[in-house]
C-alpha cells in the first residue's frame, strides 16, 4: 500500500493585486501603505496589514528598484551589534523611518574600515535609498563609492571637517576635555586615560586626545598617561590596566575611561586592593550605561545623545529624500553626569 503523497507547496508569489482584492482596496492604496503608511487611514491600514499577514505577502523590492532606481532600504553600518549605545540609535532610526515605508539593512564593521567598505559595497548592490555610517574614518574606496553616488549619506556619532555629506553627532575631543576638567575641578592633579581599542576606535582616541589637551592647558603640561587595553574582555582588562598604571605611576589620582565597563572593572580592582574610590582615586567613564547609577560607588560619566542621534539621522534622511534643505552638520552635544566615583569634595566631608 503506497503512502499518501503530500501536495507540493504552491510557488506562485503573492502579489500586490492579491492583497488589494483581499482587503477590498485599490492596488494604489496598498502601494501607498507600503511606501508611506502614515498617509493611509487607520481602518484601511488595518485591513491591508491583515491581508498582508494572512496571505504572507512580501514586497518585491527589486521590482520597485528597477522602476525607481532605488529600493526603500537604507543601509546602516555600526561598529558593534552588542554595544547598547549604537543599538539605541538604530532602534530610534528604525522607529522613525519605518513610519515612512523605509527599512534598515544593518551591518557591523567590528571597528574595521575594510569591513565597512565590504558592507558598503554589498549595500550599494541593493540600490539603497541612503547610507548611514558611524564616524568619519573610511577607506578611500568607500569614499569614492559614496561621493560618486547621488544617494544621501549621513555619518553619525562624530563631528569633523571631512564629511561625505551630512554629520549628526558631537565632539569627542570636547567630551574628553570635559571629563578631564571635571576631575581637575574635583582636585585631581595627575590624570590617566584607560581606553579599549584605541588603535581602531577613533572616537575613543579623540577623547584621549581631549584629556591630554586638558592636562596641557590646565595642569601646566603635566603628562596624561594613556593605556590601551586592546580588544579583550573589558572588565578584566581594566583591572589589569589599573594594576599596571598604579605600579608605574602611583601618584595618579584621577582616571578617565573610554567607557563605563572599563570604569566598573577598575572599581572592582580598586576595592580588591583596598583603594578607596573616590577618596584615593577619582574615576569617570563614558556612555552612562544602565548599571552606572546602580553600582557602588555609582559611576560619573558622559551621557551621549544616543537616542537623539537616531532621531536626527532619520529626520535628515527623510528631508533629503524629499528634496528638502537640511543642515549639513548637527551638533547634539553631550551631558556630563557627576556621581560618587568622582565626588572628592563630598568624600572629604565624609572622611
Amino acid at each position: 500500500m503506497s503512502s499518501p503523497q503530500r501536495s507540493r507547496r504552491s510557488t506562485k508569489r503573492v502579489t500586490m493585486t492579491d492583497v488589494a482584492k483581499f482587503s477590498g482596496v485599490s492596488a494604489s492604496t496598498v502601494s501607498l501603505y507600503l511606501r508611506r503608511p502614515g498617509e493611509v487611514s487607520g481602518s484601511l491600514s488595518r485591513r491591508i496589514q491583515d491581508a498582508i499577514d494572512t496571505l504572507g505577502y512580501v514586497p518585491n523590492l527589486m521590482a520597485g528598484a528597477l522602476a525607481s532606481a532605488s529600493t526603500r532600504v537604507i543601509g546602516v553600518v555600526v561598529p558593534s551589534m552588542v554595544n547598547s549605545m549604537f543599538a539605541s540609535t538604530v532602534s530610534r532610526m528604525q522607529s522613525a523611518l519605518s513610519q515612512h515605508g523605509y527599512q534598515l539593512l544593518l551591518g557591523h564593521s567590528e571597528y574595521s574600515a575594510e569591513q565597512e567598505e565590504s558592507l558598503v559595497r554589498t549595500f550599494m548592490s541593493w540600490s539603497p535609498s541612503a547610507i548611514v555610517l558611524t564616524g568619519l574614518q573610511h577607506t578611500r574606496e568607500t569614499r569614492r563609492l559614496l561621493t560618486s553616488s547621488p544617494i544621501p549619506v549621513v555619518e553619525m556619532w562624530e563631528l569633523g571637517s571631512s564629511a561625505l555629506d551630512t554629520l549628526v553627532g558631537f565632539s569627542h575631543e570636547e567630551a574628553g576635555r570635559a571629563q578631564a576638567r571635571h576631575l581637575i575641578d574635583a582636585g585631581c592633579r595627575r590624570l590617566a586615560f584607560i581606553g579599549a581599542r584605541l588603535g581602531i576606535d577613533n572616537r575613543a582616541r579623540l577623547r584621549a586626545t581631549g584629556v591630554s589637551d586638558a592636562c596641557r592647558d590646565w595642569l601646566n603640561d603635566t603628562p596624561c598617561h594613556i593605556i590601551d587595553t586592546g580588544t579583550g574582555r573589558m572588565a578584566e582588562a581594566a583591572r589589569e590596566a589599573l594594576r599596571t598604571l598604579l605600579t608605574e605611576h602611583p601618584d595618579v589620582d584621577g582616571i578617565v575611561f573610554s567607557n563605563d565597563v572599563l570604569a566598573l572593572g577598575a572599581i572592582t580592582e580598586a576595592q580588591a586592593q583596598g583603594i578607596r574610590v573616590p577618596h584615593d582615586i577619582a574615576l569617570i567613564g563614558f556612555g552612562d550605561m544602565d548599571f552606572s547609577n546602580c553600582c557602588l560607588p555609582s559611576i560619573s560619566t558622559v551621557r551621549p545623545p544616543r537616542e537623539e542621534i537616531g532621531d536626527q539621522v532619520a529626520m535628515a534622511l527623510l528631508d533629503s529624500l524629499q528634496g528638502k534643505p537640511i543642515e549639513t552638520t548637527v551638533d547634539l552635544g553631550f551631558k556630563l553626569v557627576a556621581r560618587e566615583s568622582s565626588a572628592l569634595s563630598a568624600s572629604i566631608k565624609l572622611g
